[in-house]
């Protein structure tokens, strides 16, 4: 199966509850609170209500879960019944005798009651769950309500609480049921997953599965779009993720991509995309076109130059599209590694060097401009651009195989997709951009940050800027990065957990707020919890109180622990003024 091709234990996003597949967002939290609450209040009805894959049933494993050992519970999953029929089922959940052959409503009830009045004799709680009440009959749900009348002076003897879809909160919203609905004591309508929870959600249920944290298959734009498909609904991102794993699967790629996407969501949803959208695009391209006819035209009648069409491609000055001849050698050379010494950071940057008078380099300004370099020349053969990033992070010797599902030497590899060059100058890493040329070869790019509307590369030659715009025809959107997590992490640190990578953790935040105690040792305390989420609050993170690979980058970025943009490019520099003067 394809979840071996990734190396998984076993299918990730099956529609199966699962409870080692448990997420608990906020909302599923806050949900079963109210739930517990209600029950603790003792008597009443509780509401929970949701749309349709939202994690109800999940709610109520939860709750069963963690009800008080001295709780009877009947769980009533089909209530396509009339009132003879549920209360029947309710004796049958609870073990209560009664005449099969020749029993009324009356004599359930009275044995219901006697039933009820012997338990809480005993101390012990009585809880009716019915599921997918929506589908309860009027006559049904007054029956119910009556059943709330078995109490004694203190307190009601059932405890009754109702799952089901939104409308089953406007059925009780009506005139007739006002006095079942006033006797509700808890109600929550459980809502979808918003677009943080929906990619915590994707990457947890890949961790349970078996696969290391670092790795990313989903990538944030990927997600993106699957949020916007589904709407955060957990269900359908199951279903949708499960058919785009079985297509990068068939295509024998380690990441899902938008084609994927596009056709999961027309074999899993049937949706495709409107002829009208497809015009639209078209008519949009052909004013655009003729607005910078008419531009260059102008341009040209009024510049007093000759004119040109814009148009005209060969008028175009473009920059050179292929890879310059001796970067088509190191592609040879890079067949055999053995062959070719690495000078780590050591390199030549076309920022210029000036000499002072005793002819020792003098110090360089990183901010001043740079000269521009040719695009050809930021397009890197594969393999190379990871290996300079490894001598940028490690004074170990470049692995076999830099960016790995492991650890080596300290170091993760973190593969991701974005659209906007926004969302890579937030990362503030160098790192390896992938590329295609216009002969349609693979490349890389080592990207140094961006700043305003350029961005610095390494090139064969040294530390130059290139414009975005000329670089965004040739970036697929992925890229690649190295971090230092603590020792030993493997999957997001929670409340509870209880091992040496939570006092690495511990001992990082009291690092940052410069206090001589850690908050928590080896055992993830509330403490901690709180003090994780103000600062994924600070840095418009995740705030679940869990310590993942987003939470550690953000904090190992404020400590200094991985190297940043502008220090790799000081780096390179460095290394670069003295072998200049050597």
């Amino acid at each position: 199966m394809y979840y071996q091709y990734f190396g998984l234990t076993e299918a990730p996003f099956s529609i199966a509850v699962n409870p080692r597949y448990l997420f608990m967002s906020a909302r599923h939290r806050d949900a079963l609170a109210h739930l517990l609450y209600g029950v603790g209040a003792g008597g009443g009805f509780i509401l929970l209500t949701g749309e349709v894959g939202t994690g109800k049933t999940t709610i109520n494993r939860c709750l069963l879960e963690q009800l008080p050992s001295d709780t009877d519970v009947a769980i009533i999953l089909n209530p396509a019944l009339n009132a003879i029929e549920l209360l029947a089922s309710v004796c049958d959940e609870l073990g209560i005798e009664y005449d099969h052959h020749h029993h009324t409503l009356k004599t359930l009830t009275d044995n219901l009651h006697s039933f009820l009045l012997e338990n809480h004799a005993r101390g012990r709680k009585t809880v009716l769950l019915i599921d997918e009440a929506q589908h309860l009959d009027f006559d049904v749900l007054e029956q119910i309500r009556l059943l709330t009348n078995l109490e004694t002076n203190n307190e009601k003897l059932l405890q009754i609480i109702l799952i089901g879809q939104p409308e089953l909160a406007q059925m009780l919203a009506r005139p007739e049921l006002r006095q079942l609905n006033q006797r509700i004591t808890a109600r929550y309508n459980l809502g979808p997953l918003n677009l943080d929870e929906t990619s915590a959600y994707i990457q947890h249920r890949m961790q349970v599965a078996g696969m290391s944290p670092e790795r990313v298959v989903f990538s944030p734009a990927v997600v993106r779009g699957i949020y916007k498909a589904t709407r955060g609904i957990p269900r359908v991102i199951n279903v949708l993720c499960d058919r785009m794993l079985l297509g990068a699967y068939g295509r024998s790629t380690s990441h899902v991509d938008h084609d994927m996407l596009q056709i999961a969501l027309r074999e899993v949803l049937g949706e495709q995309a409107p002829e009208s959208t497809v015009w639209r695009w078209v008519a949009i391209t052909a004013v655009v076109l003729l607005l910078v006819w008419v531009g260059g035209w102008l341009l040209g009648k009024y510049s007093g130059k000759e004119d040109v069409d814009p148009l005209n491609v060969a008028a175009i000055q473009t920059p050179s599209a292929t890879i310059p001849e001796k970067a088509r050698e190191s592609r040879a050379e890079t067949l055999a590694p053995a062959a070719r010494q690495l000078p780590g950071a050591a390199t030549v940057d076309v920022i210029p060097v000036l000499e002072s008078s005793a002819g020792a380099a003098a110090s360089i300004d990183l901010q001043s401009p740079s000269e521009k370099v040719d695009i050809a020349d930021v397009l890197l053969p594969p393999g190379d651009t990871l290996a300079r990033l490894w001598e940028l992070n490690s004074d170990q010797p470049v692995p076999p195989v830099p960016c790995a599902d492991r650890v080596q030497d300290g170091l993760a590899c973190v593969e991701g997709e974005v659209w906007t060059w926004d969302e890579l100058a937030e990362i503030d890493r160098p790192m390896a951009l992938e590329a295609i040329t216009p002969e349609r070869f693979s490349a890389e790019v080592l990207l140094l940050g961006i700043e305003g509307s350029s961005a610095w590369v390494y090139t064969e030659t040294g530390i130059g800027q290139v414009s975005l715009a000329e670089l965004a025809p040739y970036w697929t959107g992925r890229y690649r990065f190295f971090w230092r997590p603590p020792e030993n992490f493997t999957t997001a640190l929670t409340l509870w957990d209880e091992n040496d990578v939570v006092a690495a953790v511990a001992q990082r935040f009291a690092e940052l707020d410069k206090q001589p105690k850690p908050l928590a040792g080896r055992g993830f305390n509330r403490a901690l919890e709180q003090r994780v989420r103000l600062f994924q609050q600070q840095h418009a993170l995740v705030e679940d109180g869990a310590v993942g690979v987003q939470t550690l980058l953000k904090l190992n970025e404020q400590l200094g622990v991985d190297v940043t943009a502008e220090q790799a490019r000081r780096q390179l520099q460095q290394g670069y003024s003295e072998e200049v003067v050597e």
